[in-house]
């Protein structure tokens, strides 16, 4: 007889995900790496984010945000889009013992349908945003 819950099992097999730690807080100001025009971008809203009271909601790679533009086009200046993180300056710890750091915190917007807002990505792309997205994996020039 199986010892799980019938609650349990029945929302399917969840895939591995490793632990990265979340090192971009709320109100962080993160570059821009595809060619929509924006340069510079501010985290207002991690989106799944479950935490503890009175501490800030903050972001790894791989995961979806909201941002507003803050540097950029006229046009796009203070609106809010989706956003996915693809590098960050804090090391990632990777399975085979690999510390993996970039030198910037950088996203790329994304519509609400997840297609990427621009048609491509300056720098390179974490493999584990590549792998949860695929459609920036596809665009990505290089994937460390």
């Amino acid at each position: 007889m199986s010892t799980k819950s019938r609650a349990v099992s029945a929302k399917g097999v969840e895939e591995f995900k490793l632990y990265i730690t979340r090192a971009i807080p709320l109100n962080a100001v993160i570059n821009c790496a595809d060619n929509t025009g924006a340069k510079k971008l501010r985290v207002i809203m991690v989106t799944g984010y479950k935490g503890r009271l009175s501490r800030l909601p903050a972001a790894s790679i791989g995961d979806h945000i909201t941002v507003v533009v803050k540097k950029g086009p006229p046009e796009m200046r203070k609106l809010t889009f989706g956003a996915v993180l693809v590098r960050q300056k804090y090391p990632i710890h990777r399975i085979s013992g690999l510390r993996v750091s970039f030198e910037d915190n950088a996203a790329v917007i994304i519509t609400p349908e997840g297609e990427l807002k621009g048609t491509d990505i300056k720098g390179p792309v974490a493999f584990e945003a590549a792998e949860r997205w695929p459609r920036i994996a596809n665009l990505a020039a290089m994937i460390v």
